[in-house]
């Protein structure tokens, strides 16, 4: 028996890749998604590569991973993908102290977030 397959929630010519618990804030890496969003991937790979952002290599890993998903998965061209989602998320706060004047103690919050790449096959015609 066991439990019916629960419907894709994407559409047949979209397919996602997503990278959770990235050391960095998300309004930093929002400002790196927001360098591809809307962008050929191949275009959006060139970017990315030349990019000075540390988590640049992060992000150009998690599209790479989108990219495979389409071909590999649901046999998407890879030619014809573009970057139809890139959107950030918040994750986890570490919270740690520095030692300050007189005993107390000063706050330290490193946080972390997450991506969502989704691409979607678009021909070139509706380009």
């Amino acid at each position: 028996m066991g439990q019916a397959k629960n419907p894709r929630r994407l559409s047949d010519n979209e397919c996602r890749a997503k990278l959770r618990l990235i050391r960095i804030s998300p309004q930093k890496l929002n400002l790196v998604a927001e360098m591809i969003r809307g962008k050929k991937v191949e275009r959006a790979l060139n970017e990315l590569e030349f990019s000075r952002k540390r988590i640049a290599r992060d992000v150009k890993k998690v599209l790479e991973s989108a990219i495979a998903n389409a071909e590999n998965n649901h046999g998407l061209d890879i030619d014809d993908l573009v970057v139809s989602e890139a959107f950030v998320g918040k994750n986890i706060v570490m919270r740690r102290f520095r030692p300050r004047a007189r005993g107390r103690a000063g706050k330290i919050e490193k946080p972390f977030s997450e991506l969502t790449i989704v691409v979607r096959e678009q021909a070139e015609e509706a380009a």
